[in-house]
């Protein structure tokens, strides 16, 4: 179990910058982790069996995934875009899940957790490292119905949409009159207008970096040599 501070500072070293975001999440990853009664980071065994669902793009999801250690990788980080600062923590063998949720009020009470700070960065920067949990956070105890393709393990399905030929992985196609698309092709994607296009440098690959960085026959005669 490391302590708060050596937390943070790893989780701002990988973050790159310290800011009021990286204190909340990386708190909000500990008591997280502790409802589960998991360490924090987690030990190997309690990593297998955790996932945990992240709300925000900013600062403190960063942080909430360095604490656990979970990636979206492995399967184990989720992100889902709500714009929320929250973060839900789960157990896959007991299916126990808490929803923890940044209190807006903690923001109007920093002044008075940290008085003698002269601006409101300052105040929350010292506020979110003493204030209590029960008023940095609520907690919601919630039910997360996963499916097997939410799990962590191997593909279990590939579809190829039938419009654009794209395979979809893990049951991500959507289905209608009994024919599978990607979710760009049934829905909309987020980027429009897509056309292949070529580019002269699409021929590269790590093997003719190495190639290219190796010396060349007779390059070792042009090599220095020391003086006499």
């Amino acid at each position: 179990m490391k302590s708060f501070e050596e937390l943070l500072a790893g989780s701002v070293a990988a973050h790159g910058h310290l800011c009021p975001g990286q204190i909340v999440g990386v708190r909000m990853a500990m008591l997280g982790l502790r409802l589960l009664d998991f360490e924090a980071p987690p030990t190997y065994p309690q990593l297998k069996q955790l996932i945990v669902f992240i709300e925000m793009d900013r600062c403190t999801g960063d942080a909430v995934a360095f604490v656990t250690n979970a990636k979206l990788g492995r399967r184990s980080l989720k992100f889902v875009d709500y714009g929320i600062m929250a973060a839900t923590f789960i157990n896959l063998e007991t299916s126990r899940a808490y929803r923890v949720i940044s209190t807006e009020e903690a923001r109007d009470l920093a002044p008075l957790y940290a008085p003698r700070e002269p601006d409101k960065r300052g105040r929350q920067l010292e506020a979110y490292r003493v204030m209590p949990d029960s008023v940095l956070f609520r907690v919601q105890e919630v039910k997360v119905d996963l499916t097997p393709y939410d799990l962590p393990g191997p593909t279990r399905s590939k579809v190829a949409c039938v419009r654009c030929g794209q395979v979809v992985r893990d049951g991500r196609e959507v289905v209608w009159d009994g024919r599978p698309y990607c979710r760009p092709c049934a829905q909309g994607g987020y980027f429009r207008d897509a056309r292949d296009i070529a580019w002269d440098r699409m021929n590269w690959s790590p093997q003719l970096q190495m190639e290219e960085m190796e010396p060349r026959p007779g390059a070792e005669q042009f090599a220095e040599r020391p003086s006499c």
